[in-house]
């Protein structure tokens, strides 16, 4: 009788999850630190801007969907003062600070010490607090205790009321938005400037250009890209002025925008509407107004400005 050999038994085979690869799980954690922000996103502009959108076709009331907001909103004088105004913040301020910004790189641009140290006086303003900017130049503008007119005063010239008159107080706010963006359009400018091949420059030279010639047929058309970024942004900006308004011409238990609506804009009309007369739905219209306003103007600059160019 042969002896009985006993196999050792074989534990039983688990088959492995298949491990996940290394892109999958660097896309997982992508898409994990995305979540948090596209929410955040979400819930602080696309709802709000939905509900705003929504909240236009309807009045206190309790009626159903109307157009009555956006039609006592054509029949109001001050909307169309305040849509005027702000047309005219974009025509003073945007090709203002362009042009000086412009004019301020080319500068800076040619000076071999100290450059640095230009720059950041320049730009300073744009870092600075908007409201501290606006009540110091309102201190300059007083009337009567204001630095302003006490330098006029030197040349003879007589004082200006400057924010409490109807007739300058608009260009006087435009000159505080001006000198506090000028600074930006410097930076971008310097670096639009400096990203221009230099060869290109160079061979203008072999070729007997002068400086103008330079400037007019190889620096302008290649600084195009820079001119459409500043173009857009700056539009978009004083089409949104808000800040400076309110700090120049409010206080004293009046609304902003004055003196008799001379300098109230778009924003300060949806301001005042919703939160000085409480008429939320009517400031809710006047924000759609804004936003088809914005949207166009912006599709026309790039249609506009935008151009290609070989280098």
């Amino acid at each position: 009788m042969q002896p009985v050999v006993l196999e050792p038994r074989r534990a039983p085979v688990t088959k492995r999850p298949p491990r996940m690869s290394l892109a999958a799980r660097r896309a997982l954690t992508a898409y994990a630190f995305l979540v948090v922000p596209v929410l955040f996103f979400v819930g602080i502009r696309i709802l709000p801007t939905l509900y705003a959108f929504g909240m236009s076709f309807f009045t206190d009331d309790g009626q159903g969907p109307t157009l009555a907001n956006f039609r006592a909103m054509l029949a109001d004088d001050t909307f169309r003062r305040a849509l005027g105004n702000t047309l005219l913040y974009v025509v003073i301020t945007v090709p203002a600070q362009m042009a000086i910004g412009l004019v301020l790189a080319l500068m800076i641009g040619r000076v071999r010490h100290l450059k640095g140290f230009y720059r950041t006086v320049y730009f300073l303003p744009y870092i600075t607090s908007v409201v501290a900017v606006s009540w110091v130049w309102r201190l300059m503008y007083d009337p009567n205790s204001g630095i302003i007119n006490e330098v006029l005063g030197w040349f003879h010239i007589p004082a200006q009321l400057w924010l409490r008159d109807p007739h300058e107080a608009l260009l006087a706010v435009s000159i505080v938005m001006i000198w506090q963006n000028m600074g930006f359009a410097m930076l971008i400018f310097m670096a639009g400037l400096e990203a221009i091949p230099r060869s290109f420059l160079e061979a203008a030279r072999v070729d007997g250009a002068g400086a103008w010639q330079t400037f007019r047929w190889v620096t302008w058309p290649l600084l195009n890209p820079t001119l459409v970024f500043l173009a857009v942004t700056g539009v978009i900006s004083a089409l949104q002025t808000f800040t400076q308004i309110e700090n120049l011409t409010g206080g004293s238990g009046g609304q902003a925008g004055g003196p008799l609506n001379s300098t109230v804009s778009m924003v300060v009309y949806v301001y005042n509407a919703g939160f000085n007369d409480f008429n939320l739905q009517y400031a809710s219209a006047v924000t759609v107004v804004l936003f088809l306003l914005i949207l166009l103007v912006t599709l026309v600059q790039l249609k506009v400005l935008n151009r290609a160019y070989e280098y």
